[in-house]
């Protein structure tokens, strides 16, 4: 049954073409993971909130290298997107954004990030979810992301709310966590008003809440 609209995401925009480098403000380059990171991703995935809002740990070096295949592989088959976010100055790895559960039929994913805890506390996250933002809009042509959190992680709501990304509601236990299932809070922005300042009322009275 042929359809009536074409996808809005190009598959080829990640099947055919090299995983981009993306520069962020302050010194901050998102690129695409190499080898050499496994250590770093090792270190990450020890750090207690890292492991307990994301529900996993790496077992060793090794196992992290093999992580770092599966992200590059996962770009070249369009099903997530995964950036190692760097300094420039050092290269040192401070973080990671991706984009996973993409549909490029409707033109949607989520975004996701942590940051290692050495580089927390320094905007390093809204800085590279808004990097990585403006390319999934503006290049791949992506129509919307969303960003979702427990109703428990404070900073993550912050990130949301400091990347432009508006609340939308709360999914009721729908995040299984190591303690239980847990209530998410679901933030979205849209292309067309991914820029737009303003915000409802009621978006204004939950951003207060997060601060």
């Amino acid at each position: 049954m042929p359809e009536l609209t074409e996808d809005v995401v190009q598959s080829a925009r990640f099947t055919q073409t090299e995983q981009p480098a993306l520069s962020a403000e302050g010194g901050l380059l998102l690129r695409p993971w190499v080898t050499d990171d496994a250590e770093a991703v090792f270190e990450a995935f020890q750090d207690r909130d890292i492991q307990r809002w994301h529900v996993r740990s790496a077992g060793s070096i090794a196992e992290a290298d093999e992580w770092i295949d599966e992200w590059n592989m996962a770009w070249h088959i369009a099903i997530r997107a995964h950036w190692a976010v760097a300094e420039t100055s050092t290269g040192r790895v401070v973080g990671r954004v991706s984009l996973k559960h993409m549909d490029l039929v409707a033109g949607q994913a989520e975004v996701a990030y942590w940051a290692m805890p050495a580089a927390r506390g320094r905007g390093v996250v809204p800085r590279a979810v808004e990097a990585l933002t403006a390319w999934a809009f503006d290049d791949a042509g992506f129509h919307r992301l969303e960003l979702t959190h427990s109703v428990h992680n404070e900073p993550s709501c912050r990130v949301a709310h400091k990347s432009g990304f508006r609340w939308e509601g709360t999914k009721y236990s729908s995040g299984l966590h190591l303690d239980g299932w847990h209530d998410m809070h679901l933030h979205a922005r849209i292309s067309q008003a991914g820029s737009d300042p303003y915000r409802s009322s009621d978006d204004r009275q939950h951003a207060s809440m997060a601060d």
